[in-house]
């Protein structure tokens, strides 16, 4: 053997009970687990008083560009997440054409990351970059509807006519058998928010041939107009039904101060569409409060044709006067309120000499300017790289949500170096799957420790039929995580993000180590994984 882990406290993903056991590692996979195993090893590590887990796989990040800046996935991999799973809200940095790389750039520039040259045009080149700059983790990508919308049809507000429809679906065969595990939609960003429902159908029908999970950041409105609170699950509850497609919920969420507490009617009405035989599930992450970029909370009327546009249009005071009147009114189709000291600005790049960690409310005033005027100009000078954290959540929501059997974690965030160089993204990227684990398990027992460990692994590999990771088996590949089940926590803040969760001590990917004793290696055995 290469690795032989002695005496750990296996949680094997599966959900089963915890037990005592050795885990083999050989040749990249998993050879053995029993008790008191007798062989040769290249490598014996004393376990006792550790828990083994599978390798976390975090099935809702953005760290398709992330990666390629810095492949040492520092924030994922000191929590013991093997494996991210990318290309989610329709952000991926594939398809691409080049005729329209500045519209893919602006698409990507979304996630927050400093820009980069989108030297490919398809996930093979992609996996090809990703995978020769080095990777401490692997990924498994899905592809973006917003990607394969640029490439077809640019920024076009129309629905697709019958050839652009078949376009997009055959562009979407296409990154399938490149080994995409599915699709996402981003459905309150640009372009992604242009698609009619019957656009979704159509790709949920290629999704669903193809045996692929279609994952959907939800409208803020239902087509239909049957219910505000619900409407967003509606659509993507219709297309299961529709289409019969596995459909994945991102990021539940009760945004809606006046529903704060409602999280529990959510649920039922997803729980009753699951007794009608769809196939679907949801994730959430363990935060009372979101991040995105700000350009996503302007009225849509003025994102509409990119962000390019956008700038012309809000060059013209007369437009800005009116684009502050309409913005003030509430973001998103339900008019929120704007709490605008529960804006807190996480990426500026110093623009309008605004600094991170400001609420838009002191910035504002810093600037002597109102918030809403604020708002437009940062986009406008900034566009989607302009990044704000909102605290429009309450914890007891998160919770109904964590807990519920059909829900997974997954952290929205990125893998990331621990030198942000002053900016304040969102703890999630820092800390999300050991916040689950010292937070929700240790501290308040909201979930037990096989279930929550399931829900960050057995559970996730399920939901994208990713067959050889995910639980501790002999085959399985060996991606494995050890931790101090007594000090395992998270220590980002809001203040202060940027810090190294405590009480992982090793973590393998492919059977080679990228965390040991707690210190990170210099190791880049990861891959960019294809569906089966």
């Amino acid at each position: 053997m290469d690795v032989l882990v002695k005496g750990a406290l296996v949680v094997d993903g599966t959900g089963s009970a915890p037990r005592e056991a050795d885990i083999g590692l050989a040749g990249g996979r998993i050879v053995a687990v029993g008790r008191g195993l007798a062989a040769s090893a290249s490598r014996v590590v004393d376990a006792r008083g550790l828990v083994a887990t599978p390798g976390l796989i975090d099935i809702h990040t953005h760290s398709d560009m992330s990666l390629l800046l810095d492949g040492r996935a520092q924030s994922k991999v000191s929590q013991g997440v093997t494996t991210d799973v990318t290309g989610n809200c329709g952000f991926s940095p594939f398809p691409i054409d080049p005729a329209r790389l500045e519209l893919h750039q602006d698409l990507m520039a979304g996630l927050g990351d400093d820009a980069q040259t989108l030297a490919w045009t398809d996930l093979e080149g992609y996996r090809q970059v990703a995978e020769q700059r080095g990777l401490a983790m692997n990924s498994a990508p899905l592809v973006g509807h917003g990607a394969l919308r640029i490439a077809v049809m640019g920024v076009d507000t129309a629905e697709p006519d019958d050839a652009q429809l078949q376009a997009l679906c055959a562009l979407l065969d296409r990154m399938l058998d490149q080994g995409a595990f599915g699709m996402t939609t981003g459905l309150t960003y640009v372009p992604s928010r242009y698609a009619p429902t019957s656009e979704l159908v159509a790709l949920c029908r290629v999704l669903h041939r193809r045996g692929r999970m279609y994952a959907t950041h939800a409208r803020d409105r239902d087509p239909t107009g049957a219910d505000h609170r619900l409407g967003p699950l509606n659509e993507a509850l219709h297309l299961g039904r529709e289409t019969g497609v596995r459909v994945q919920y991102s990021h539940a969420a009760i945004n809606t101060p006046a529903d704060w507490g409602t999280a529990g009617r959510w649920t039922a009405h997803f729980d009753a569409a699951l007794a009608q035989g769809l196939d679907a599930g949801f994730d959430v992450y363990p935060y009372d409060a979101s991040s995105s970029a700000l350009t996503q909370y302007l009225p849509p009327w003025v994102v509409e044709g990119g962000v390019a546009a956008m700038r012309a249009r809000l060059q013209d005071e007369a437009t800005l006067a009116r684009a502050e009147a309409d913005l003030v009114q509430g973001w998103s189709a339900q008019r929120i309120p704007w709490l605008w000291d529960r804006f807190v600005l996480a990426r500026t790049d110093g623009l309008l000499g605004t600094t991170e960690g400001q609420t838009l409310e002191q910035a504002a005033t810093q600037a002597g300017i109102s918030p809403g005027r604020l708002v437009l100009l940062l986009c406008r000078e900034g566009g989607n790289r302009v990044m704000v954290v909102l605290f429009y959540r309450t914890e007891a929501d998160m919770l109904t949500f964590l807990t519920h059997p059909h829900c997974v974690m997954g952290s929205d965030g990125s893998a990331m170096c621990f030198d942000q160089g002053g900016r304040r993204p969102h703890p999630r990227n820092f800390g999300a799957s050991v916040r689950v684990l010292g937070r929700y398990v240790r501290e308040r027992g909201d979930l037990d420790l096989a279930t929550a460990v399931a829900k960050m692994s057995g559970q996730v590999a399920q939901r994208l039929r990713l067959t050889d990771r995910g639980c501790i088996a002999v085959g399985q590949a060996a991606d494995l995580t050890l931790f101090d089940p007594d000090e395992v926590a998270d220590r980002a803040t809001y203040l202060r993000p940027a810090q190294q969760a405590v009480g992982v001590r090793h973590v393998w990917v492919n059977g080679v180590a990228v965390l040991e004793e707690g210190e990170l290696t210099e190791a880049r055995p990861g891959r960019v994984l294809r569906a089966a």
